[in-house]
C-alpha cells in the first residue's frame, strides 16, 4: 500500500537534490570568478602604485643630491601629474615641516592647495611625517575625508642630505583617480567594484544595496550575496578593494528547464498519487459493500418487528426472523403460501380475507390495521399491520411489504391506565398544582384537575401555552381521522423513553404568577403517547431566588475577573522571555547550520540551553500557578550570584536585540538568601527588560545605551539585607505614571498588559522585601531611572509565617 507513496517521495527527493547541487555549483563558480577578478585588480593597482612610487623616489633622490631645486620641481611635477592623472599634488617639505614648494593639479580645490612657506597643521600628516623621518622609508597614509576634502592617499618619501634627514617629498593620490585609472574596465563591467577604508566606508567606486540576509535563510533558492575584498598593496589594510557580483543569470530556479522538469515531476507525482488513491478507494468500496450487505442481513434478522412481502397475486415471497418468531412458524412453512394463511384465527378468516383484498387493491389506511394473529401453539396476540408498495430498482411495483408489531402489551397497559385513572382522579383533584394531560399532536385535553380548570378552563390552550413557554418541543400534528387510534399507538410500552421529568420556570402575565412547569411523557390508557404538564405556583420563591441570584452573579463576575487578571495575563507576560530565548537559540542554530559554521559541540550546547529555557518556562508556569493560587513560594537556600547569572543570561538576549550594553556587579561574599530563585530571577529579568525598552523608546545614542545591575549587601535599622538595583539611561518616569506604577493592568506601552511591575512588587513583598523606583537627574533634566528592591537575610524557619500574611494581603488588595 505504501510502495506508490514511497516512490513518489524518492522521486521528488532526487529531483530536489539535483537542483540543489546545480545551484551550489553555480554559486561556487560565481564566487571563484569574483575572487579571481579582485586578485587581478589588486595586482594591477599594486603595479600601478609601485611604478608611481619608483618615479617619485627618483625625483626624491635628485632633490637629495641637489640636482633639482625649488625652481625645477614644479616643471617635473607638472609633467608627472599630466602623465598620471591619479596624482593630484606634489610638495617638497623640509625638516622643519615647512612647504618649500608645491605643485597641484588644476582640478584641485582651494581647500587642498598648499602654499610655499606654510607649515603642516594636521596632526595626522605630522605623525606620518615623523614616521617617514624615523623609518627612512616611503610611508603610505590616508587622511580622514570629509564633505569638503575628498578621500586621498598620501605617500611620504624621506629626503636625506649628507646622511641627515632633510624633509619629505609628499605626493597625494586621488582615491577616485586610482579607481578610475587603476581598475580594469572589463572588471567593473562584471562586478560592482569599490575602494573602501579599514572601517568599510566607501571611498570610490560603486556598490550594491544590501539585501536582507533573512531572505537567504528562509528561501533555499534565493541567491546569497557574492562579494570578496583584499587590501591594496603596498598601502596595507588601510585601503581595501571590494567586489560585489552582479546577478547576470536567473539561476537554476529561474531557468525554463527547471520549471519544465518541475511541472513534469509534479504531474508524475500527481498521477502516482491518483493511482494510489484510486486503488485505495476501490478496495475500500469493496470492503464497505461487504460490510453493508452483512449489516443489512444482521439488521433484518435482529428486528423485533415482523416483515412480510407479498407479490401482486397475494403469495408470500419473504418473511424475516422477527415474523417467524412472532407466529412460531418457520420460513419454509410461510414462503409461497396463499390465503388463508396458517397464522389466521379460524373465527376471523372472513374478515382477514376481506382485508387482504383491500390490501392487494391498495385500500389500506396509513395508520395501519389492528388484527389478531394465531401462533403455532394456538394462542392469540394483538398485532398492528402497516402496508406499503414494494418497488424494485427500476421503479416498478412488484408486490406489497407488510410490517407487523405486537401490541398486546400496549393494549394491556391501556386497560391498566383506565383503572388507574379512576383511582388517581380524586388525589389529583385535591393537589395545589395544575395538572393536565394531552396527547402529542392533538388538541384534545385528556385530563385536567381542578386547579387547571380554575386557571385555564377546560380547553387545551393553557396546556399548550405552558408547554410552549417552557420550551418543550411538540410533536407534529397527525390526521387521526384515517384510523380509529392515534398515530403513536402500537408502540411497545417497554421501549417508551424512560426519561426524567423536564422542568422549567415561566411567568404568565394573565395570572401574574411564576410557575414551575414540569413535563413528562407517558402512555395513555388507550396506548397513545401523551404529555403530562404539572404547573406549581412559585411566585414567592422566585422573588427570593432572583435577589439571591443577583448577589451570586455579582460575586462570580468579580471572582472571574480576578482569576483572569491573575492567571491569564501573568502567564502570557512572564512566559514571553523564555519563549523568546528559545526562539532566538533556534534561529541562531538554523542560521549556523545552513552556513555550515557550527560544530557538534556548539550545537549540543545550544540545544542544552534551549532545553534549559523550555524547562525554565515550565518552572515559571508552576511558580506563577502556585503564586496565583495563594500558596507559599517554593523557598530554598539560594546563592545570589547564581540567580543574577541566570537572570542576566536570559535578559541579555533582549538587550542585545535592542543594542543595549549591560554592566553588572555582584559584591563578593554575599550571604545566601532563603527565597524562591525562579521568582527573584523573574523580577530581575522584568526590570532589565523594562530598562532596555525605556532606553529604546528614548532613542539614546550608542554611547548612552547602557543598563547597570548592582547587587550589594546593606543594613537598615540593624537588619541585614541584600540590595538589587537596576539603573538605565532612558527617559525616566512621568509623575502621573509614578503614582500608578504598580497598578495591575496599567501600562504606558501600547502592547503592554500592565502586569509586570505589579507582579514584581507582589513577589518582592512575598519575600518580606520592598521595591521602589526613582528618576535620576542631571540638573533639571531626567537622565534615567533606577529600580531598587531589598530582600532581607532571614532564617529558613522565620520566613514561612510572614509569607502567609504577605500573600494574604496581596490577594486581598487584588
Amino acid at each position: 500500500m505504501l510502495a506508490p507513496l514511497a516512490s513518489v517521495v524518492l522521486f521528488l527527493t532526487a529531483i530536489a537534490a539535483s537542483f540543489v547541487y546545480l545551484r551550489l555549483e553555480e554559486i561556487h563558480r560565481d564566487q571563484e570568478a569574483v575572487q579571481r577578478d579582485v586578485e587581478y585588480t589588486q595586482q594591477r593597482l599594486r603595479l600601478h602604485l609601485l611604478e608611481r612610487q619608483e618615479q617619485l623616489m627618483r625625483i626624491a633622490r635628485d632633490i637629495s643630491n641637489q640636482e633639482i631645486d625649488t625652481d625645477d620641481l614644479p616643471a617635473r611635477a607638472e609633467s608627472l601629474i599630466n602623465m598620471h592623472p591619479e596624482l593630484q599634488s606634489l610638495s617638497w617639505i623640509d625638516a622643519q615641516q615647512r612647504v618649500r614648494v608645491s605643485y597641484s593639479a588644476a582640478s584641485l580645490g582651494i581647500v587642498q592647495l598648499s602654499s610655499a612657506g606654510a607649515r603642516l597643521k594636521a596632526d595626522e600628516i605630522q605623525n606620518n611625517f615623523g614616521l617617514a623621518r624615523d623609518l627612512q622609508q616611503p610611508i603610505y597614509a590616508q587622511p580622514v575625508a570629509n564633505a569638503e576634502v575628498p578621500a586621498t592617499l598620501q605617500l611620504h618619501i624621506p629626503l636625506t642630505y649628507r646622511s641627515r634627514f632633510a624633509g619629505v617629498l609628499l605626493a597625494e593620490y586621488s582615491i577616485d583617480g586610482l579607481f578610475r585609472y587603476g581598475v580594469p574596465s572589463e572588471v567593473t563591467a562584471r562586478h560592482a567594484m569599490s575602494l573602501r577604508d579599514a572601517n568599510g566606508t566607501l571611498l570610490a567606486g560603486a556598490t550594491m544595496p544590501t539585501k536582507n540576509r533573512a531572505t537567504f535563510m528562509q528561501l533555499p533558492w534565493a541567491s546569497p550575496p557574492i562579494e570578496y575584498e583584499v587590501p591594496v598593496s603596498p598601502v596595507g589594510n588601510g585601503l581595501l578593494i571590494r567586489a560585489q557580483a552582479y546577478r547576470t543569470s536567473l539561476g537554476v530556479i529561474g531557468s525554463g528547464l527547471f520549471w519544465l522538469v518541475g511541472v513534469l515531476s509534479a504531474m508524475t507525482a500527481w498521477m502516482l498519487l491518483a493511482n494510489w488513491r484510486h486503488t485505495r478507494r476501490r478496495m475500500q468500496a469493496q470492503k464497505d459493500l461487504m460490510s453493508e450487505t452483512n449489516f443489512r442481513r444482521a439488521m433484518e434478522n435482529s428486528m423485533l418487528t415482523g416483515m412480510r412481502a407479498l407479490d401482486l397475486q397475494g403469495r408470500i415471497t419473504y418473511v424475516n426472523a422477527g415474523f417467524c418468531q412472532m407466529t412460531g412458524l418457520s420460513e419454509a412453512e410461510l414462503v409461497g403460501r396463499t390465503a388463508p394463511f396458517p397464522y389466521w384465527p379460524d373465527e376471523d378468516r372472513e374478515a382477514l380475507n376481506a382485508r387482504l383484498e383491500d390490501e392487494l387493491a391498495g385500500r389500506i389506511p396509513l395508520g395501519g390495521i389492528q388484527v389478531r394473529i394465531k401462533r403455532r401453539d394456538g394462542t392469540l396476540f394483538d398485532a398492528r399491520l402497516y402496508v406499503s408498495p414494494l418497488i424494485d430498482a427500476k421503479g416498478a411495483q412488484t408486490g406489497w411489504m407488510t410490517s407487523m408489531t405486537d401490541i398486546t402489551e400496549p393494549n394491556r397497559i391501556r386497560e391498566q391506565l383506565s383503572a388507574s385513572y379512576e383511582r388517581f382522579t380524586t388525589v389529583l383533584e385535591a393537589l395545589d398544582a395544575s395538572i393536565s394531560v394531552a396527547p402529542l399532536g392533538s388538541d384534545e385535553l385528556l385530563f385536567a384537575n381542578k386547579l387547571y380548570r380554575l386557571w385555564f378552563g377546560v380547553q387545551t390552550g393553557g396546556h399548550l401555552q405552558l408547554v410552549a413557554q417552557a420550551g418543550v418541543p411538540m410533536a407534529p400534528p397527525s390526521d387521526e381521522s384515517l384510523d380509529d387510534v392515534d398515530a403513536f399507538a402500537g408502540l411497545p410500552t417497554e421501549t417508551l423513553p424512560d426519561t426524567e421529568t423536564e422542568s422549567a420556570e415561566i411567568y404568565l402575565t394573565e395570572l401574574d404568577k411564576w410557575l414551575e412547569v414540569r413535563t413528562r411523557y407517558l402512555s395513555w390508557v388507550d396506548g397513545r403517547l401523551a404529555q403530562m404538564v404539572i404547573a406549581t405556583d412559585i411566585t414567592a420563591r422566585r422573588h427570593a431566588e432572583e435577589q439571591a441570584a443577583a448577589q451570586t452573579e455579582r460575586a462570580q463576575n468579580a471572582s472571574r475577573l480576578i482569576t483572569m487578571g491573575e492567571m491569564a495575563s501573568s502567564v502570557a507576560h512572564e512566559l514571553n522571555q523564555p519563549l523568546t530565548a528559545i526562539n532566538n537559540y533556534c534561529n541562531g542554530m538554523v542560521s549556523r547550520i545552513k552556513a555550515h559554521q557550527i560544530s557538534e559541540e556548539d550545537l549540543l550546547g545550544a540545544l542544552e540551553k534551549t532545553a534549559k529555557q523550555a524547562h525554565r518556562a515550565g518552572q515559571i508556569i508552576q511558580r506563577i500557578r502556585s503564586f496565583v493560587k495563594r500558596s507559599e513560594p517554593n523557598r530554598s537556600v539560594s546563592v545570589v550570584s547564581n540567580m543574577v547569572e541566570e537572570a542576566v543570561e536570559l535578559a541579555e538576549i533582549e538587550l542585545r536585540r535592542r543594542n543595549v550594553r549591560l554592566r553588572h556587579y555582584v559584591a563578593a561574599r554575599l550571604p545566601t538568601l532563603m527565597v524562591d530563585p525562579i521568582l527573584i530571577e523573574q523580577v530581575l529579568v522584568n526590570l532589565l527588560k523594562n530598562a532596555a525598552e525605556s532606553i529604546d523608546a528614548a532613542q539614546r545614542p550608542t554611547a548612552r545605551r547602557s543598563v547597570e545591575l548592582r547587587v550589594v549587601p546593606t543594613q537598615i535599622d540593624g537588619k541585614q539585607l541584600v540590595e538589587f538595583s537596576v539603573t538605565d539611561s532612558g527617559q525616566g518616569l512621568a509623575p502621573e505614571v509614578m503614582g500608578r506604577l504598580y497598578e495591575a493592568f496599567h501600562s504606558t506601552k501600547s502592547d503592554g498588559m500592565g502586569i509586570g511591575l505589579s507582579l514584581c512588587r507582589s513577589i518582592v513583598e512575598s519575600h518580606q522585601g520592598h521595591i521602589k523606583a526613582e528618576n535620576i537627574y542631571n540638573g533639571p533634566e531626567v537622565t534615567g531611572c533606577c529600580f531598587l528592591f531589598r530582600i532581607p537575610v532571614t532564617a529558613p524557619d522565620s520566613s514561612l509565617e510572614v509569607d502567609r500574611r504577605v500573600l494574604s494581603s496581596q490577594q486581598g488588595r487584588a
